[in-house]
């Protein structure tokens, strides 16, 4: 089992920069390929970004393409996702997963989750 615990959310002005941080604990994640997701209020839960298990890949959604950057630590076993530029359209809960299917941008494909952190990009 794994246990994915998201942070580093916060209230930023727009223009501002947020560092969002996945730590993983349970079991190790550096086979699996990683995934953040947002969710807005009224809204469906929608792709961000994704990266392979070794982290030669990278897959972003293209409202936040050239804005945000995920990485990936594997000593920490955690996941990062950088974000910069922030628009207030960025306002959302941040989710990431862990992903066991093949197709980056479905979230049905992920199969450990986050509890989620805010993040509230005021104009």
């Amino acid at each position: 089992q794994v246990q994915l615990v998201e942070s580093g959310g916060g209230l930023v002005q727009a223009g501002g920069s947020l560092r969002l941080s996945c730590a993983a604990s349970g079991r190790t994640v550096s086979s699996y390929a990683m995934g953040w997701f947002r969710q807005a209020p009224g809204k469906e839960r929608e792709f961000v970004a994704a990266i392979s298990w070794s982290g030669g890949s990278t897959y972003y959604a293209d409202s936040v393409k050239g804005r945000f950057s995920i990485s990936r630590d594997y000593a920490k076993n955690t996941v990062y996702l950088q974000m910069n530029s922030l628009k207030p359209e960025d306002t959302a809960v941040y989710y990431c997963a862990v992903r066991t299917g093949q197709r980056a941008a479905d979230p049905l494909e992920y199969n450990y989750w986050g509890q989620g952190t805010q993040v509230t990009v005021s104009s």
